[in-house]
């Protein structure tokens, strides 16, 4: 260690200056106030996957032949990734492409705290958005529709991987796709088509039996098919894996698939992430 660094860290110690982490919670608690303090924001993101939620499993609530379960308890993991990918892919992509284009971004970037600190602060929110939803889901789903939580840590633990690495994923591809509108008007269309396409070809609104398999070949490259099919597979019994594509829960290609695109996220952010807009130079 150079004298430097140890006169640098002795002088945020002597100052009594929070670190990365430090100020990553601050500003984590910051993000997340701000965002209950919009209430309409608020009811949208936690309601939108239920009331989806009760509109495919009212509709379709027949049993699955072969499977031994429901067509409404299908929509109930399936709409729980869908909810994961919500609150991190979409809510990161859009919010960060309204604070560029309003300049926020650059007036942080002019300040004393580090990078990584803002990026923290997005994951807090991330995540604290990101349980809650969750366990809105289950709750519906356990409540109205029978399926029925696991009995053994085994599975908790696969849910809890699943849930960590997807949220991972997806957020880190919030934060790459949050480079690409031009502008905050279109940061909306931006994220939301591309969310849309994959929750029609990953498995949450159309049961995997139905869709081509060209399309579900196109849905295996992202997180969202390997989400809705792992958590299919934490929820649901092990009758329902002959509505698979594969003809089981693959959790290993889960896990290698989830952890890849947690690498390849990070990597496209570091690639791709901008502090101010193209036409500002």
């Amino acid at each position: 260690m150079t004298t430097t660094a140890v006169r640098s860290r002795t002088d945020a110690r002597a100052g009594g200056l929070p670190g990365v982490w430090g100020l990553g919670l601050r500003r984590g608690a910051l993000e997340i106030r701000q965002f209950f303090r919009q209430r309409d924001q608020v009811v949208f993101t936690f309601a939108f996957p239920v009331v989806f939620l009760f509109l495919f499993a009212s509709i379709f609530s027949d049993d699955v032949e072969g499977a031994g379960i429901k067509a409404s308890q299908l929509y109930v993991p399936a709409m729980m990734a869908a909810g994961i990918m919500s609150t991190s892919f979409q809510s990161l992509g859009i919010s960060i492409a309204v604070e560029r284009d309003e300049k926020v971004l650059r007036r942080l970037r002019g300040t004393p705290m580090p990078p990584a600190a803002y990026f923290l602060g997005k994951i807090w929110l991330v995540l604290v958005t990101g349980v809650l939803e969750t366990a809105i889901l289950l709750l519906v789903g356990t409540t109205l529709y029978d399926v029925d939580l696991p009995s053994d840590a085994g599975k908790w633990f696969t849910f809890a991987w699943i849930f960590v690495l997807g949220l991972t994923g997806c957020a880190l591809l919030g934060i790459a796709i949050s480079s690409v509108p031009d502008s905050s008007k279109s940061a909306s269309s931006v994220v939301v088509l591309p969310f849309l396409v994959l929750q029609f070809i990953s498995g949450v609104y159309i049961t995997i039996d139905t869709i081509p398999d060209w399309m579900l070949n196109i849905g295996a490259l992202f997180p969202l098919k390997w989400m809705c099919q792992g958590l299919r597979g934490v929820f649901l019994p092990d009758s329902a894996q002959v509505l698979e594509q594969a003809g089981g829960w693959e959790f290993g290609r889960t896990a290698l698939v989830l952890g890849a695109w947690c690498v390849g996220g990070l990597l496209l952010c570091l690639l791709t992430f901008r502090w101010k807009n193209r036409r500002d130079g």
